[in-house]
């Protein structure tokens, strides 16, 4: 049951395709209190609150604070309160279960017990929004509904299931080819390379760099040949340059962003000084989408969104400011104290993403001027927006890979997202995982993180611990920064355990497509807390390093370094199955109760569900090399069957009953 509770003077974010009829009446379970707009619930001790997507820290939100504001943010550290999303739903499970979700276009802060231990109290910056009440006899069930109500998640093509690889720092054709050549010959499977904003010519979009990627279209092409898909980086900041048609186009019909005089503002981003297409205003959106066509005519198949939050490196008038008191500075004395000093530094640091620059531009929606800050959240989804209805538009019977930096719920309709600039850290691996799941509860289905690491340097065992984890993951992507270690597997000493890794993903695509298809069409998860299947476990209500895997299998990654295993908790009787780095495969029965496993840094270890069955293929060094057709099955105990969905994996026939059939061991 849905119900939506509607307060003062709502923008209209289309986050929800079909508005129900708003509610009379006091709201169930939240205290509202308009004068201090927020909404308050007491937590029991046992509770569980689950969702808010991607954000730091557990699946249990508990004991911290946090803000939906779609930020520029590289340091995913415990301390961080908003990262790239504003994904705000959450479901609350113990004494009462239910879900709320807030369509709200601007900062939103949920404090999960922080202030007090047992206050749930969510706080807009101003009371205009739209609350959903959602009730169910459980999380699942909530979850469920609350899928329904947002709309179908976005569906990747099948070749996008592959392993890419990318690097800020493939400058030219040539370095791709060289990835491309290394992965071909150790027999390193590989369908894509991601193309950073190396390829443009100085920065701009829409553009390639001609003396970097001489015909372009050509490369494309040969590419395809070897069944490697390129693709290629859009950043939301349009250069500021006459004769650059995107810029000219742009000015002449009034489509960026403009300050308070009504000219178009500037702020600076890779290009320098840069526009903004006003993303909400839907003509200019039409517009931007149809400059993928560029792309696409010379057989581009995919996009990957950035710095759409969007991210602003600084605003003209507060660069000239810094720039004039730090004049100030140095025709002093110099000798800067710890205050002067303090202020120096902060005139430099206070510069990129600055809020208070968000509130110097403006929208230009259905013929009212809007203030950015008060939809801030809403500009990488509608980026994301712009090219999902131009694909539809340039392509209607092809699917086209899209995914994006930022995001909000809606946006999940037109693209994937992946898991932001992360750093090579043991942590970000863990949490990685933990994302998934809440990722998957607002409808992000297609989604991963930056194998590896995106910045910082990283190591051979924690770029293979991560794969090991990356395999089951829909977006597959190994990606790292500019100066950092070179983190492509073939370059590390252990290049048979990076193979036998890789080729399982390979092996496994039958299933992991089948999930990801049946999940996106069932409204359903395919990463779930394994407290979803056994609620009243206290004891699995408590694990945040395990996940369910669709229906038959359970994930449980080592995400420690040195560690030579690591403890499980199985919570029901389990077949565990081991991929050896030679290729085999080793099948043991364990009982419900917790398990040290041992697990190899080339080995992948996980967990297959009593009367379950999985369907492998015979791997292959490219998805198109996949047989889908003729599988392999392992299965646990009698009578076990499976049902299995498959499509071409390009076309948009999802519903045809010949795609999904019942596998028997």
């Amino acid at each position: 049951m849905v119900k939506r509770y509607s307060f003062g003077d709502v923008f209209q974010t289309d986050s929800i395709p079909v508005i129900p009829e708003a509610q009379t009446g006091a709201m169930p379970y939240m205290d509202v209190c308009e004068s201090e707009m927020s909404l308050t619930y007491q937590m029991d001790p046992e509770d569980i609150v689950y969702g808010l997507g991607e954000n730091v820290r557990g699946i249990n939100k508990r004991g911290w604070i946090y803000e939906s504001k779609c930020s520029d943010e590289s340091k995913h550290l415990e301390d961080r309160r908003s990262l790239y999303a504003a994904h705000n739903f959450i479901v609350v499970d113990g004494r009462e279960t239910f879900g709320l979700f807030i369509d709200y276009p601007g900062i939103l802060t949920f404090d999960v017990g922080y202030t007090e231990l047992s206050t749930l109290r969510i706080t807009a910056s101003d009371w205009n929004l739209d609350v959903y009440v959602i009730e169910g006899e459980s999380a699942v069930e909530i979850i469920r509904t609350f899928r329904k109500l947002i709309g179908r998640s976005y569906i990747a093509p099948l070749w996008a299931f592959g392993n890419g690889q990318s690097r800020w720092g493939y400058v030219n054709a040539q370095d791709v080819r060289d990835v491309v050549r290394n992965h071909r010959e150790n027999g390193i499977p590989l369908d894509m390379v991601y193309l950073d904003i190396d390829y443009m010519e100085r920065f701009k979009d829409f553009t390639v760099n001609k003396e970097r990627f001489p015909d372009f279209a050509e490369f494309v092409q040969e590419m395809k040949d070897q069944h490697i898909r390129l693709v290629p980086i859009i950043d939301a900041a349009v250069k500021e340059e006459k004769g650059y048609s995107v810029y000219d186009e742009g000015i002449e019909k009034g489509y960026f962003c403009t300050g308070a005089d009504g000219k178009p503002f500037v702020g600076a981003v890779w290009p320098g000084r840069s526009l903004f297409t006003d993303m909400l205003n839907k003509e200019a959106r039409d517009w931007f989408g149809d400059q993928y066509k560029v792309l696409l005519d010379q057989g581009i198949e995919g996009f990957w969104n950035d710095m759409n939050e969007p991210s602003i490196f600084y605003a003209e008038d507060r660069l000239a400011d810094a720039l004039a008191s730090i004049a100030d500075m140095r025709d002093g004395d110099q000798n800067l104290d710890l205050d002067a000093f303090t202020k120096f530094k902060n005139l430099v640091l206070d510069l990129s993403a600055n809020p208070e620059d968000y509130k110097k531009f403006y929208h230009n929606v259905n013929g009212k001027r809007i203030r950015h800050d008060q939809v801030h959240n809403l500009y990488g989804y509608n980026m994301t927006r712009a090219a999902g209805e131009a694909f539809e538009r340039l392509a209607p019977d092809k699917r086209i890979l899209m995914f994006s930096r930022a995001s909000c719920i809606g946006m999940h309709r037109y693209g994937g997202i992946w898991q932001g600039d992360n750093k090579s850290y043991w942590g970000h691996l863990l949490m990685n995982l933990k994302m998934m799941a809440s990722l998957n509860m607002c409808g992000f289905l297609y989604t991963g993180a930056d194998l590896g690491g995106f910045g910082s340097d990283t190591t051979e065992d924690l770029v293979m611990r991560w794969y090991a984890l990356g395999i089951f993951t829909p977006l597959m992507r190994n990606h790292s920064e500019m100066g950092t270690r070179r983190q492509e597997v073939y370059r590390f000493t252990d290049l048979e355990g990076f193979k036998n890794i890789i080729g399982l993903r390979y092996k496994l695509l039958p299933y992991l497509y089948s999930e990801y298809m049946k999940a996106v069409l069932d409204d359903d998860l395919m990463f779930r807390p394994l407290a979803f299947d056994h609620p009243g476990d206290k004891r699995a209500r408590t694990i945040e390093d395990q996940l369910y895997l669709g229906k038959e299998l359970m994930i449980a990654p080592v995400y420690e370094q040195n560690a030579r295993g690591r403890y499980v908790y199985l919570p029901e009787r389990m077949k565990m199955l081991r991929f050896t780095r030679d290729g085999g495969m080793e099948e043991t029965v364990l009982e419900k109760g917790d398990h040290y496993v041992e697990v190899p840094l080339s080995d992948v270890v996980f967990f297959l569900r009593e009367g379950r069955l999985i369907p492998l293929s015979g791997g292959g060094q490219c998805v198109d090399d996949v047989d889908f057709e003729n599988l392999a099955v392992v299965s646990f105990g009698e009578n076990a069957e499976y049902e299995y969905y498959h499509d071409d994996g390009l076309s948009k026939d999802y519903e045809n009953p010949v795609n999904r059939r019942v596998i028997r061991a």
